[in-house]
């Protein structure tokens, strides 16, 4: 029989997750579509957290409704690789046929840019997504999210 001194310490079957807070996701709501208006165009804006559950959504008027849902995928997709979408093309270049053919058929996966990771001190926090302009435009507006939470690259 074991001594109470020398039983064993409980073991640990989870782990710690940090998420974006509504105060930052709402925000980078905000900016995003500030940018989206000085280009002149209407967008969807999400926002999810590391789990890829949505944190904060913004959608301008006049935005293409089939975006809703290409937005919160976008950052979906973000959110569970810790990639921008729009680096997809390249790599799946690396892989096999069958991993370049199966995996954009997979459901709300994404391969064009409008999703960035949001990563603070070194650890993903969340995605955004944002769909509505060109590629080039939504991954603009996105970018401005994240530098006005000076979460940007240097």
């Amino acid at each position: 029989m074991q001594s109470p001194d020398m039983a064993p310490s409980p073991a640990r079957h989870s782990v710690e997750a940090r998420l974006i807070d509504w105060p930052a996701a709402h925000a980078m709501t905000q900016a995003a579509a500030l940018h989206a208006q000085q280009l002149g165009v209407r967008v969807n804006i999400a926002v999810v957290d590391s789990a890829g559950n949505l944190a904060a959504f913004l959608r301008m008027p006049g935005a293409p409704l089939h975006s809703i849902d290409i937005a919160i995928d976008k950052a979906y997709t973000a959110a569970s690789f810790g990639l921008a979408t729009s680096g997809w093309s390249k790599a799946l270049r690396t892989h096999s046929e069958a991993v370049r053919q199966g995996l954009v058929l997979r459901p709300r996966f994404v391969a064009f840019g409008g999703g960035l990771p949001i990563v603070e001190g070194g650890q993903r926090v969340g995605a955004i997504g944002v769909s509505g302009g060109s590629e080039g435009e939504d991954e603009d507006c996105a970018r401005a999210a994240l530098n006005a939470l000076g979460l940007g690259p240097p």
